[in-house]
């Protein structure tokens, strides 16, 4: 409480930045003709859910920074969660989809442009972002049938597990752990297809150079996001469940948002340059 106006202001200077740099790169891709291409789309698509994910935390945050008393309502903590946690799995679902259009530009060009047609296009689309939405609505609305008996989350967002923490003892939360399973299971598919369609891809480059040149603008990129989220998100999940108490508040703090941080910053950044 003692650097609440450097806090806010650093918040918001990163808050500006993100909707700076990501703003900017979907401009570009829609005012630029030759970039009406399906990666650039993905991109512009990347772009847009990280301005989706991160406008569900940081107002909220920053009005707290200057509140004497940080509450939120149940029904905007709900809203919250779903937001973080689609805002998540929307970024996978993309980054799948990214990989398979790597795949079938680089290991199959002759069909590429038959099979990836506007309408298949909009599927895709389509696919990364309902997905989630409705995974997430489902398992929200699960979690707004339990009878809480805490009201306290020690961290500065709401996350649907925080929330299934609070539910008095003899709530029954087997839908909400099936279900998350489920989920888990789902999304794990997601990164064995990207890893396969990494296998074929890096098979056919190491036999031309042209390829290889292929491989090095496109897929290198799509690596460093992939790496970057997959490193946050496994951090972030194992940091939940182990619920360690033994950092530093404000270190536990930093590692509770960091996927509203480094993803959203480092994406834009790394594809437009």
């Amino acid at each position: 409480m003692n650097f609440r106006v450097p806090l806010f202001s650093f918040t918001l200077l990163c808050y500006c930045v993100i909707l700076f740099i990501n703003i900017s790169l979907v401009l570009l891709i829609v005012l630029d003709e030759n970039l009406h291409e399906p990666m650039y789309i993905f991109l512009s698509s990347f772009c847009i859910n990280a301005i989706y994910g991160t406008t569900g935390f940081y107002p909220k945050f920053l009005s707290d920074l200057l509140s004497s008393s940080q509450t939120i309502s149940y029904e905007g903590c709900l809203l919250q969660a779903f937001i973080m946690y689609s805002f998540g799995y929307c970024d996978l679902s993309l980054l799948a989809v990214m990989a398979f259009d790597r795949y079938l530009a680089i290991c199959r060009p002759l069909h590429y442009h038959s099979f990836m047609t506007k309408r298949r296009l909009s599927q895709l689309v389509c696919f990364s972002w309902l997905t989630p939405l409705c995974i997430f609505s489902i398992n929200i609305l699960l979690t707004s049938k339990l009878r809480l008996c805490d009201i306290n989350i020690q961290r500065v967002l709401c996350l649907n597990w925080l929330i299934v923490k609070l539910a008095c003892p003899e709530a029954d939360t087997f839908s909400n752990n099936i279900s998350a399973y489920v989920i888990f299971i789902f999304y794990v598919s997601h990164g064995f297809f990207i890893m396969w369609t990494y296998m074929h891809l890096i098979k056919t480059c190491v036999r031309s150079r042209d390829d290889r040149l292929k491989f090095m603008q496109t897929c290198v990129p799509h690596l460093t996001s992939l790496t970057t989220f997959l490193s946050v998100i496994v951090f972030q999940y194992v940091y939940l469940r182990l619920d360690s108490t033994d950092l530093f508040q404000s270190l536990q703090n930093f590692i509770a948002i960091e996927f509203l941080i480094i993803s959203p910053v480092m994406n834009p950044l790394v594809y437009g340059f």
